[in-house]
């Protein structure tokens, strides 16, 4: 799901893309979070099935508040190498070639396997506009990622990496009033994204002044992190609140919204390369870095396809919680089985096993 830049294996440092090392404290966090994205599901779709409790739910808050922020972020970061180095037309075309073709082949399939499992038949029409409801909608974090690097592209194009020019695209898109199908998700994420990209730059004035004052930022990010858990509500989930300023309430919404989602990305980056130098030699560790986070597009594929059929299992009165906790269990482990067992079969299936690594 994000184009990996090549860097230090246990650093951070930038290097130019193409040498031999590789960041796999990157790879972890990218494990982490793919983890995060399917616990966070099997909360909503089977643990709360038939609720709305889950809104409440301080797992799900906890998961929420930062994982697809700072997946959005480690893709500005990865990708900056690849919008700085290649033209707009070859940037755009292998960006599309990784993500959405990929992404249209699983549309695809769960249009033919939904199709094939109904018993009514729907028209044409009605037929082609589940396809692209799914298209579209199904996989939004793919879309949010290919229009962030498209627009970023566009915007190194004709100004270079102006961190002025970014980061005013970052505050007119996240506020400009669109509440259309996904693009409420993209404009929450799309500053994450410039953030990453612009963390990636050499002006040094980030790595020096982080690193001097570290620990008075972990601090206050902490602190910051866990005012923002205790008030986040129901309305402060972008897909409630739609990022729509219309009134002081919702002000506070989306202020919090991005307040807590930038803390809680801070925090939990810092926390998640913690473990990663702590415990890198482990097996556990290795695991999450070199299966799951470099298999984070197939897993995202995949568990997307499996929650769009969540639907048609019906969960009844002897679905308690703790058969619910049972199915979500092997159903979260049935889904990294699966696939680990695709990815080691498309291994030397050239692009198809680029597209997902």
């Amino acid at each position: 799901m994000l184009n990996h830049k090549t860097v230090g294996s246990k650093g951070r440092d930038p290097c130019p893309e193409g040498t031999k090392a590789r960041d796999l404290s990157f790879d972890f966090a990218k494990g982490v979070l793919i983890i995060l994205v399917i616990i966070g599901h099997l909360l909503q779709y089977v643990i709360y099935r038939g609720t709305d409790d889950f809104w409440l739910s301080p797992y799900f808050k906890s998961i929420y508040m930062f994982h697809m922020p700072l997946f959005m972020a480690i893709s500005g970061y990865l990708s900056s190498g690849a919008i700085l180095r290649k033209s707009f037309p070859q940037g755009a075309s292998d960006r599309a070639m990784q993500l959405v073709l990929p992404m249209l082949f699983w549309c695809a399939l769960i249009w033919i396997s939904k199709a094939a499992v109904m018993s009514s038949a729907n028209s044409l029409t009605s037929g082609m506009l589940d396809f692209f409801r799914e298209f579209i909608g199904t996989y939004w974090f793919i879309w949010a990622a290919f229009a962030s690097f498209v627009l970023i592209k566009l915007l190194t194009t004709f100004n270079g990496s102006s961190v002025w020019i970014i980061g005013a695209s970052a505050i007119a898109i996240a506020f400009a009033p669109v509440p259309w199908s996904i693009t409420p998700l993209v404009r929450y994420t799309y500053p994450f994204f410039c953030l990453g990209f612009l963390f990636a730059q050499p002006i040094g004035w980030q790595a020096a002044s982080i690193r001097r004052h570290k620990a008075i930022f972990v601090v206050l990010l902490s602190m910051a992190a866990f005012m923002c858990f205790l008030v986040w509500g129901k309305e402060t989930y972008v897909y409630n609140n739609l990022v729509l300023i219309y009134d002081a309430q919702s002000a506070k919404q989306v202020l919090l919204m991005f307040a807590g989602s930038v803390a809680t990305s801070a925090l939990a980056m810092q926390l998640i390369f913690l473990c990663w130098r702590v415990g890198y030699s482990t097996r556990v560790a290795r695991f999450v870095a070199l299966e799951l986070g470099q298999s984070t597009l197939l897993l995202y594929l995949l568990q997307g396809a499996v929650f769009r059929f969540m639907d048609l299992i019906p969960f009844g009165e002897l679905w308690d919680l703790a058969s619910r906790i049972e199915f979500a269990t092997l159903l979260g482990l049935a889904i990294v089985v699966t696939a680990m067992t695709v990815r080691r079969i498309v291994r030397h299936l050239g692009y198809v096993s680029r597209s997902y690594a």
